[in-house]
């Protein structure tokens, strides 16, 4: 065998092996990109919603956390309840454009529903859930009926159990 047809069947070895392993390392590369950036996404709404949680315990004198609360707030209350309201819809909303697919699976499933527990959780409480319609306006068509909807699920009463 001399030089040239060493060559050529070198050629043909790389063509057939290396193009295709590659091809192979490029697109698990891009993929191991794509779930680093969907992870650091994920964790720069949990620390924001931490974050968020923090202004909450700051505002304790206020019915944030209460499911029912009939407690009479002042005006200087009110609008500091309003302000946090609006905050945590920025905040749902941000979630929602950032992590909300219809075919959510694996990982990006799981970062969802603990979203969706957060919504369904401050939309069970009369206060936020009171201001809805408000808070929501101006607000992304898609994010807006996807909170109305949970909202309708929220007040449902689960088969079987006795409202009051």
């Amino acid at each position: 065998m001399d030089w040239m047809q060493a060559w050529e069947l070198s050629s043909y070895v790389v063509t057939t092996l290396g193009l295709p392993l590659a091809v192979i390392i490029f697109v698990y590369q891009e993929q191991r990109e794509r779930n680093n950036e969907e992870e650091e996404a994920y964790q720069m709404l949990s620390d924001a919603y931490i974050d968020f949680l923090k202004v909450v315990l700051d505002n304790a004198d206020l019915p944030l956390r209460e499911p029912h609360s009939g407690r009479a707030l002042d005006d200087e209350q009110r609008r500091r309840m309003q302000t946090i309201h609006e905050m945590l819809v920025s905040l749902f909303e941000r979630a929602y454009l950032v992590a909300w697919t219809e075919d959510t699976e694996g990982a990006a499933a799981r970062r969802w529903a603990s979203w969706d527990d957060y919504m369904r959780d401050w939309l069970s409480r009369d206060a936020f859930s009171a201001e809805l319609e408000s808070l929501l306006r101006g607000e992304d068509a898609a994010f807006r009926r996807h909170m109305l909807r949970l909202a309708e699920e929220v007040r449902r009463p689960t088969p079987g159990t006795v409202s009051a």
